[in-house]
């Protein structure tokens, strides 16, 4: 399971650290102290961050993707490679969000057990 979180709170750092890069201290330092949620043991806590996590790989990486990339096109620069790296930080986030299901299922197994 910690492996789980560590992904969780990679991905909100670098969500952070985008923001940071635009001088945007405010919404950095609320995506990285987010995942402080996972101490909080009920299941709307984790399925908080997994919607924060959808969220901004839409509206944060897919739309920094594309003005990215339309940037490059119109500098008539290469974007291909460009592209691949933000479709993987795309997934990266997505994949984290979906760890957020193991670590819920886990802790609702332990309750069971308990």
């Amino acid at each position: 399971m910690w492996w789980r979180i560590l992904l969780i709170c990679l991905a909100y750092l670098l969500i952070g650290a985008h923001f940071l890069r635009f001088g945007q201290n405010a919404a950095c330092v609320a995506f990285a102290l987010s995942p402080l949620l996972l101490f909080i043991k009920a299941s709307w806590a984790t399925r908080l961050l997994q919607l924060g996590l959808i969220i901004s790989a839409v509206l944060v990486w897919g739309v920094s993707s594309f003005e990215y990339v339309q940037m490059r096109i119109i500098a008539e620069a290469p974007w291909y490679r460009l592209s691949a790296i933000m479709a993987g930080v795309i997934a990266f986030t997505l994949i984290a969000a979906w760890c957020g299901n193991g670590i819920i299922k886990k802790r609702n197994q332990r309750r069971i057990f308990s």
